[in-house]
């Protein structure tokens, strides 16, 4: 079948920077589902994003859809046609629907008898006929919070659309396109190239825009060479390092064509105010990379990315340091304020601030994260007051100057502020701490009393909106309770704090009066266990295994995080699966005689046969062997060991009736295997790991 290279471009006004990725990444995504929906084959495919533009490029396009095989199954034969072989209305009825004559069907045999059935070819379609729907659908679910009309149009999109191409080869394809008819031609940029340019085939899309029009289309590209430019600017100026946040640099990529980095710089003076502050500013309001010097000290320079070839950069730099100057004047003015009041005289100013209408206001929560912020802190051996007093003061810089024109700098400020109130490290530390982890992979608090802040902040949300039974849902999590889960469990395992879920979140409750669910603790414990599952999948931990664990309840993290690697590291022993297949014959005879009221003291008088008797033994051995294990927390070494049990127990499922007749041998063997089980209990439930054959 003959091929032929596709392009479409919808050329607009200046897209959102922040959603210009994302509505490429939807657009070329859609077009390749449609086109395998529709059965083309096609090769690569490629996408173009910049500014004014979405396009997408498919290599090797078939022309046509393959023909496709039909078959579609009538009447039984016996019911086709009558006793003199005539046909029946049954199959003239089928054929006339079908636009054919009975003579023209074929018969099907079957194991459960004759069919009648027509056979065709249906002839596949051409590719320029279906590919105007496949682009208008691609571009009807692309992910626009808000569609916008323009002009008289009633055509809807992100931005105003001005022209399409859509060629197959070097033919175009005039299918009106949103409201557009298409055509071979795009635009340049705005500035060194305003006019319509011919792009004669798709190969040469790229081509035409860098030669001709100064555009990089291709996003890639584009933001390859705004990291060298501003990386090589900055060592070759300056001899630093420019500092390259990933979400700013699609940023600046999705906000210029045709990119020229260029530096400039601001006055010493403004490096009084903390970095962070002035980073904020720079990238929050006019999109520069700041500079570090070899000791990772910021530098008073800044990077540009203008979106034109100026003539005269010295005046492209020169506007763009006016316009920073009063940016980073305003950052400073703000400092100078803020440091006129101590953080503590901002406290009463927390309460009119309104947390949430039931639990009260952001002065409420800090008294009762001190309260349980001192009891986590005398859990690990830290100092009750400093934790305490953080907790108190945590959430006062909120109502600064600073934190009210840049609200990322939220906690940051806050250690800024305490640090120069005097305040002690560990308190000006947990200023910052009480929020990390931030996200995913995000650092941790590095101290004891920003630990307990962290930890006592979160649970108390956990434990408030739960009690008053306003838990996620959904896709629905407005106080980001997921995040704050995994953050007290991310922060209780990786720093080994010795801290029980339940304990925690009891004292939490005991600090509200207005929860109105029962039992408000364990149910945020067990919404908290469940975030392990997650957790566990992304290191590719088995979800049979977290479920393992997870049935016995263990309510300590950092205990539950032992055990689910012991019992990972237990499944990749050669024993594990018999072993897993025993316990779960184990736990199904338990459970058919008595359950619970089994009890685990053996009769060594009562055992009987020499497989038995062995396996009494064995467990005996082995009881002595892993119980102190169990009580240091030494999972995986207690697993390893029990491991050994694997021949003895084979043995006496081969040998042993375990319902014998005479009630003592039975209940005696049923103890025996209940204080075996009861063994692997002490870790997880073994017999839920994948089992032999």
């Amino acid at each position: 079948m003959a091929t032929q290279d596709f392009l479409v471009e919808l050329g607009t006004e200046e897209l959102p920077p922040k959603a210009l990725k994302p509505l490429s990444d939807a657009f070329t995504q859609g077009i390749a589902k449609g086109l395998e929906d529709a059965g083309i084959e096609f090769g690569k495919v490629e996408a173009f994003a910049a500014p004014r533009r979405l396009a997408v490029r498919i290599r090797e396009l078939a022309d046509a859809q393959p023909d496709k095989p039909v078959e579609k199954r009538g009447p039984a034969v016996k019911a086709a046609f009558d006793d003199a072989g005539n046909p029946t209305r049954a199959l003239t009825g089928f054929a006339t629907s079908l636009g054919v004559t009975p003579d023209q069907l074929d018969t099907l045999e079957t194991d459960k008898g004759a069919w009648v059935v027509y056979r065709t070819v249906e002839q596949g379609k051409p590719t320029v006929e279906l590919l105007p729907e496949l682009v208008d659908q691609s571009l009807a679910a692309l992910p626009i919070p808000k569609r916008m009309r323009w002009g008289a149009h009633r055509t809807e999109f992100v931005r105003p659309v001005h022209w399409v191409i859509m060629l197959f080869g070097n033919k175009v394809i005039d299918t009106p396109i949103m409201g557009l008819k298409p055509g071979n031609k795009t635009r340049g940029h705005r500035f060194h190239c305003p006019k319509k340019l011919i792009v004669p085939t798709p190969n040469d899309y790229e081509v035409v825009l860098k030669q001709e029009g100064y555009v990089l289309a291709d996003f890639a590209e584009r933001r390859a060479k705004i990291r060298a430019g501003v990386a090589e600017l900055a060592e070759s100026e300056a001899g630093g390092k420019a500092v390259i946040d990933e979400d700013l640099l699609d940023e600046v990529t999705a906000l210029n064509e045709w990119p020229v980095p260029l530096m400039g710089r601001f006055e010493d003076r403004f490096l009084e105010v903390p970095a962070e502050a002035l980073i904020s500013s720079m990238k929050e309001h006019q999109k520069y990379f700041h500079v570090v010097g070899a000791n990772g000290a910021m530098l008073p320079l800044f990077i540009t990315v203008a979106n034109i070839e100026s003539k005269d950069p010295a005046q492209v730099i020169s506007g763009n340091e006016k316009v920073i100057r009063p940016r980073l004047s305003d950052a400073a003015f703000f400092y100078e304020t803020d440091r006129k009041s101590r953080l503590e005289d901002r406290i009463n100013r927390l309460k009119p601030i309104v947390f949430q209408e039931k639990l009260g206001s952001i002065y409420d929560k800090s008294v009762r994260v001190a309260a349980l912020a001192s009891k986590i802190a005398e859990a690990i051996d830290s100092d009750p007051a400093l934790a305490e007093r953080a907790a108190m003061l945590a959430k006062t810089d909120l109502v600064t100057e600073m934190v009210l024109e840049f609200t990322d700098l939220q906690g940051i400020m806050g250690q800024y502020y305490a640090a120069n109130d005097g305040e002690a490290d560990d308190v000006a530390k947990a200023l910052n701490e009480q929020y990390m982890p931030r996200f995913a992979g995000d650092d941790l608090p590095t101290t004891a009393t920003g630990c307990a802040v962290a930890i006592a902040d979160r649970l108390d949300s956990l434990v408030g909106l739960f009690g008053i039974n306003q838990p996620p849902s959904g896709t629905r999590d407005p106080f980001a309770l997921r995040r704050a889960s995994l953050g007290v469990l991310r922060i209780i395992i990786e720093r080994e704090l010795p801290l029980d879920l339940q304990t925690c979140c009891e004292w939490a409750a005991e600090n509200f009066t207005v929860l109105t669910e029962q039992d408000t603790a364990s149910t945020v414990v067990d919404y908290m266990l469940e975030r392990f599952r997650a957790h566990y999948d992304e290191l590719g931990i088995g979800a049979e295994v977290y479920l393992a664990v997870h049935a016995r309840r263990p309510t300590r993290p950092l205990d539950f995080d032992r055990r689910v690697k012991a019992v990972e590291a237990f499944r990749q022993l050669p024993e594990a699966q018999a072993l897993a297949s025993a316990n779960k014959r184990v736990s199904n005879i338990l459970t058919k005689q008595g359950g619970d009221q089994i009890g685990e003291t053996v009769d060594t008088s009562l055992l009987q046969d020499s497989a038995e008797q062995q396996l009494a033994e064995q467990v005996e051995q082995q009881a002595g062997k892993v119980l102190p294990l169990f009580e240091q927390g030494d999972y995986a070494s207690a697993l390893r060991s029990l491991a050994s049990l694997r021949e003895p127990v084979d043995s006496f499922f081969d040998e042993v009736m375990v319902m014998a007749e005479d009630d003592a041998t039975r209940n005696n063997r049923l103890a025996l295997l209940n204080r075996l089980r009861n063994l692997f209990l002490r870790v997880a439930d073994i017999s839920l790991l994948p089992t032999a054959g």
